[in-house]
């Protein structure tokens, strides 16, 4: 059961519920020519997401490695990159790491990308999409 378009919703039940978000990473996948790839796609993440990397042996050994496993299975597209797997997301920089962690956790517990932030200089609020772009 795959996730709706992001620019139609999805018929059926889900109608109406954005199940993938778009970010751009704020250094971005180098691929093997030397390309930068900074725009995606993440999904939302299903209980099987969340409970099957649970059993795998290199969580057990290493804790850390969940967030490698959640984010190669929710992450659907990074630039030209169609095909997200643990080795894609282990060669992504730690800032990139890190921004994503912090994408799957704003949309899979808080269910959106937005924040309220303050003007620094004026003190006024305002909303901006952390997912970038």
């Amino acid at each position: 059961m795959r996730g709706s378009s992001l620019a139609e919703p999805a018929a059926g039940p889900a109608a109406g519920l954005r199940t993938e978000y778009p970010f751009v990473l704020p250094r971005g996948l180098v691929d093997d020519r030397g390309r930068v790839h900074r725009e995606g796609t993440m999904r939302l993440a299903t209980a099987r997401d969340e409970i099957t990397p649970q059993g795998d042996p290199r969580v057990r050994q290493n804790p850390a490695f969940l967030t490698v496993l959640l984010l190669a299975r929710t992450v659907t597209r990074i630039g030209g990159v169609q095909a997200v797997d643990v080795d894609v997301i282990e060669h992504l920089f730690a800032s990139d790491l890190a921004f994503l962690q912090d994408l799957y956790r704003r949309i899979n517990q808080q269910g959106h990308t937005g924040a309220e932030v303050a003007c620094p200089g004026c003190g006024g609020r305002f909303a901006v999409d952390l997912a970038g772009g």
